[in-house]
């Protein structure tokens, strides 16, 4: 078994969380998560990404708007529908009793 193929099985596991967790603190262009989950050691590609945010605004969890920009043709932000933030909630939950859960685990190595 391969480490990398490992590690980028558990980043695509948690990159629909967080891009919800980014886009609960504001609206973002597609450019702007790609940066930010960068910032974090998290490499995303838009062939990854685009679809991740299709299927989302499918699910009603994320809407857009178009708006114009000064460097090109017009920008779609994506933002957090009010369903996809009690979703969000949910996750959260789900990530703290997982993150206990492991810690339990790698105390008892």
């Amino acid at each position: 078994m391969k480490l990398e193929n490992v590690k980028a099985q558990m980043r695509k596991g948690v990159l629909e969380y967080c891009i919800l967790s980014l886009l609960s603190k504001a609206d973002a262009y597609a450019s702007d998560i790609i940066a930010e989950l960068k910032s974090v050691q998290m490499i995303v590609v838009e062939g990854t990404l685009y679809p991740l945010l299709t299927r989302l605004k499918n699910d009603e969890l994320l809407s857009y708007r178009w708006e114009e920009s000064s460097q090109g043709p017009p920008r779609k932000y994506y933002a957090l529908t009010d369903k996809g933030s009690a979703f969000l909630q949910e996750l959260d939950q789900s990530w703290s009793q997982l993150v206990v859960s492991v810690a339990k685990i790698q105390q008892k190595n």
